[in-house]
């Protein structure tokens, strides 16, 4: 058994929401330790990120992917809220240059070409697990019922629908898409009766958000 594995296996909640944490921890350190940490912060993090699901994946029976036309339009139409919204709102703590790797480590340059491109991938297939496991497995259920694996993935429920979607929205600087992000995902989880449509969807939302960043140079929304 792996290590983290073999710490997490007594523990279903622990098993969901202790890799959430460390993954959180390490972005918080983003930026703390000179200009450049947070780039290497990611990268760090991205390797961590891809340890942490590999670790969870026998633990935890619903973080698997799963593709639908759901997904797609759920995961194409969150990217144009999270686009759409963007000057009409005010954002949370958010600065106009971002999280830009051309600045500190050279524009185009080989090493900020790598911290763009990992960022890329991390958001991609790295944070949609994590997140999703955590907040549409864990946090919706655990709102619900402490003996939170009783709770269907299927099952309706308006308070811990709000109160997920919210507390997901102000997770991030875009606090008014975030908050449609999480109840659009929820809703994909809903339907489905699986994660694995909202981690598709959270994954093409991230791609195409961050090609859009790319293209158009829009670094404040990373």
């Amino acid at each position: 058994m792996r290590f983290l594995e073999k710490k997490l296996a007594g523990s279903p909640a622990a098993a969901r929401v202790a890799p959430f944490l460390i993954f959180l921890a390490l972005t918080v350190c983003q930026g703390q330790f000179g200009a450049t940490s947070a780039c290497w912060f990611y990268f760090a993090k991205t390797i961590v990120g891809a340890w942490l699901v590999w670790e969870m994946r026998p633990l935890v029976s619903e973080m698997r992917w799963a593709f639908s036309w759901e997904a797609v339009v759920g995961g194409v139409g969150v990217f144009a809220i999270w686009v759409g919204l963007d000057p009409f709102y005010p954002h949370l703590m958010k600065t106009a240059a971002g999280w830009n790797p051309n600045e500190p480590f050279g524009e185009n340059s080989p090493v900020a070409w790598l911290m763009i491109l990992t960022r890329l991938l991390g958001s991609t297939l790295i944070v949609p697990p994590l997140e999703e496991v955590f907040y549409r497995s864990f946090l919706y259920r655990y709102v619900a019922n402490q003996n939170f694996l009783s709770v269907p993935l299927n099952k309706f429920l308006p308070w811990p629908f709000v109160a997920t979607a919210t507390v997901f929205g102000f997770a991030h600087n875009e606090w008014l898409a975030g908050i449609l992000c999480g109840a659009a995902y929820q809703w994909l989880v809903l339907r489905k009766n699986r994660l694995g449509d909202a981690m598709t969807a959270h994954a093409i939302t991230n791609f195409l958000l961050g090609a859009w960043i790319i293209w158009r140079g829009a670094w404040h929304f990373w």
